[in-house]
């Protein structure tokens, strides 16, 4: 199965987590309709927009969740990114994202498939970011180590991320926490 096709089904399982927000089901057809129209949807290249795969590190025996500062929008953020082609599915994708950019060893996705979608434009020559967010365990004793990606990485409590991150990532804990 492809990546692609792995995205389709993913897609078309997910139900979305009341904690997810306002238009997750509406967020999903966007996302299926996106990849019915450009084949090429999953990847960067794709000037209509394209799939990103993301993980919120969490340690819930700690209440707590790993943030970085991302070096080009100067917010603070799950890990992320762009879907590579050594990727066999999203959740692939997500977790290697999550393991290169905390730098923890050992992660385990939450069961249960993406906790969110969040849909964000940015900068031309693309336009969208289409983001299927998971969410990822820390093993106890995990120890984070800052990637190029990062100007910074922090762990942060539970109640501390309305300070400092944007909705989406509030969202995204929200649905987490509600999985947990």
């Amino acid at each position: 199965m492809s990546l692609y096709d792995d995205a389709v089904r993913v897609l078309k399982e997910y139900e979305g987590d009341s904690g997810g927000g306002e238009g997750q089901e509406s967020l999903r057809q966007t996302y299926l309709d996106h990849l019915a129209a450009h084949p090429d949807g999953m990847w960067k290249a794709c000037g209509a927009g394209h799939l990103t795969a993301s993980a919120l590190v969490v340690d819930p025996s700690r209440g707590r969740v790993l943030l970085t500062l991302h070096r080009k929008l100067g917010m603070w953020l799950q890990m992320g990114g762009h879907c590579e082609p050594g990727d066999a599915t999203l959740a692939d994708a997500a977790l290697r994202e999550a393991a290169e950019e905390s730098g923890i060893a050992g992660l385990a996705l939450l069961p249960g498939g993406p906790v969110t979608l969040d849909r964000h434009a940015i900068p031309s020559p693309c336009h969208w970011h289409l983001d299927v967010q998971y969410a990822a365990l820390a093993p106890a004793g995990a120890v984070e180590a800052i990637s190029e990606e990062s100007l910074d990485l922090r762990w942060f409590a539970y109640d501390e991320v309305a300070a400092v991150a944007d909705a989406s990532v509030v969202r995204l804990l929200d649905a987490t926490r509600a999985r947990l």
